[in-house]
């Protein structure tokens, strides 16, 4: 078989991975490869091929995908039969977004209870692929299983992540620009931990934002003080005067794409004015982008200040929150200090998420999958528009959770109480704020595409019966 792997073949061809499905198709074709016959590991055509092991990885995942090989935990990856093929996908059933009992278990739903809380994308197909994946990883892991992950190990995974971030307008990346890690999360503890100084330093954050902010601050020690916000996002004005208030603070957070809990969007003009702020006060600026599922509407900080802006995102609500895996990208210039922060922090993500995100970011299958997630996600936001727009509800088609401002009559944790009794649970806008801050009379409903559309439905029927007749103890 050796004959038939000619490493001459690739020396131009690009993407490589696309010339060894070919090379496997044309020999299978030929008769050079028979029925049942056993390919090499990965890691040995991949020597013999003179190519990254990561590349066999992702043809082998090509072709199994498209029935042209079979893979076989434990035993190695072998020509399928083209009969056997066509029978197993004729008696496949169709792929159904909201099929409730494949997701349901994960989703923290349980009961006649629907958990709101936090989204959960519906099943587009990536249950299958990850599958699919960890099992041809199980037989030969790219990576190995025997050593300490490694920047060099984890080079493909990078290079897919920078594929899998191609348009988004966050100023140039190379794959040494990409710090994986694991969930946005912990990229947000990453970058405090490489640029915040001294015993006691301050972190801005809007004035309702995203929770973990908070808590990976009080991780590393630091104050957080909160920039008040209108529809478009931080107030300029109020940033600079809460930077000549706090001269020590060092870095603002924000979420410009798609705001955490309000759904709100944060124009250019808007921006450009945020940026000068920042410069004025020398803050750093960190962007959250994990909730975004769509195609940005903005120009991302990294390139609107590439001297101080960090970019953070994941996979949780775009492809599956299950793997942890995420990124962080400092400003040019930074990212061998943030690569620092995971490395005496953690090593390194394993090697088998590692070999995973590589295959997984980079297959010709998940866009496709992630546009299926998002048109479920829209068909829930649908009903629940239908149901509640009559009440001052904030949404977008392609974002997983919505914000309400309650009607008079209506505290936000009274009416979170009552959704509970009705086995909803949803979140008061208080979540969202600092300790000591005020906050509105509002909450926020997440999208979880393991409670079927019929349930979501009648859970959206007993919130209106809720806001238009509030039980008579908290009635005004």
């Amino acid at each position: 078989m050796d004959t038939i792997w000619a490493p001459e073949r690739l020396a131009s061809a690009r993407p490589k991975y696309k010339a060894v499905v070919t090379m496997i198709r044309d020999q299978i074709a030929v008769g050079g490869l028979a029925v049942g016959e056993k390919l090499p590991p990965v890691r040995d055509l991949a020597w013999k091929l003179q190519i990254t092991p990561g590349t066999v990885a992702r043809a082998y995942t090509v072709l199994t995908d498209s029935g042209v090989l079979h893979a076989e935990v434990g035993r190695g990856t072998f020509v399928a039969d083209p009969k056997t093929t066509v029978d197993q996908e004729a008696g496949e059933r169709p792929l159904n977004l909201i099929e409730v009992d494949v997701v349901r278990h994960n989703s923290g739903d349980s009961g006649d209870s629907v958990n709101l809380f936090s989204p959960h994308l519906p099943d587009g197909g990536q249950a299958k692929l990850i599958r699919t994946l960890m099992a041809q990883i199980a037989q030969d892991p790219p990576s190995g299983i025997m050593h300490y992950p490694s920047r060099r190990s984890a080079k493909p995974a990078r290079e897919a992540m920078v594929a899998w971030l191609h348009g988004s307008p966050i100023g140039q990346i190379e794959e040494q620009d990409i710090v994986l890690c694991h969930g946005g999360q912990n990229g947000i503890l990453l970058v405090f931990q490489t640029v915040l100084r001294g015993r006691r330093p301050t972190v801005f954050v809007e004035e309702l934002s995203y929770p973990g902010f908070r808590r990976a601050a009080e991780l590393v020690r630091a104050d957080v003080v909160p920039i008040a916000c209108d529809r478009d996002g931080i107030i300029p004005e109020a940033l600079a005067e809460a930077a000549e208030r706090h001269p020590e603070a060092q870095i603002l957070c924000t979420s410009p794409e798609v705001h955490s809990p309000t759904c709100g969007f944060t124009p250019m003009a808007r921006r450009h004015a945020i940026v000068e702020a920042a410069r004025r006060a020398d803050l750093q600026i960190l962007e959250d982008d994990c909730y975004r599922m769509g195609r940005a509407e903005g120009v991302g900080y990294r390139e609107l200040a590439p001297e101080r802006g960090w970019y953070v995102t994941s996979l949780s609500k775009s492809i599956t929150p299950a793997l942890r895996l995420g990124c962080a990208i400092g400003p040019r210039g930074m990212s061998a200090a943030l690569h620092r922060s995971a490395e005496h922090g953690f090593f390194g993500l394993a090697t088998p998420v590692i070999d995973l995100a590589a295959a997984l970011l980079d297959h010709p299958q998940l866009s496709e999958i992630m546009e299926k997630s998002r048109h479920g996600i829209e068909q829930y936001v649908k009903i629940a528009v239908n149901t509640l727009g009559c009440f001052d509800l904030r949404w977008r088609q392609d974002v997983p959770f919505l914000w309400l401002h309650l009607p008079q009559g209506w505290r936000a944790s009274a009416f979170c109480r009552a959704a509970e009794k009705q086995n909803i649970q949803i979140r008061a806008a208080e979540e969202f704020a600092c300790r000591d801050a005020n906050s509105p009379h509002a909450v926020r409903m997440a999208i979880n595409g393991g409670v079927s559309l019929r349930r979501f439905e009648t859970a959206m029927g007993t919130l209106r019966d809720l806001l238009e007749y509030p039980p008579e103890e908290i009635g005004v």
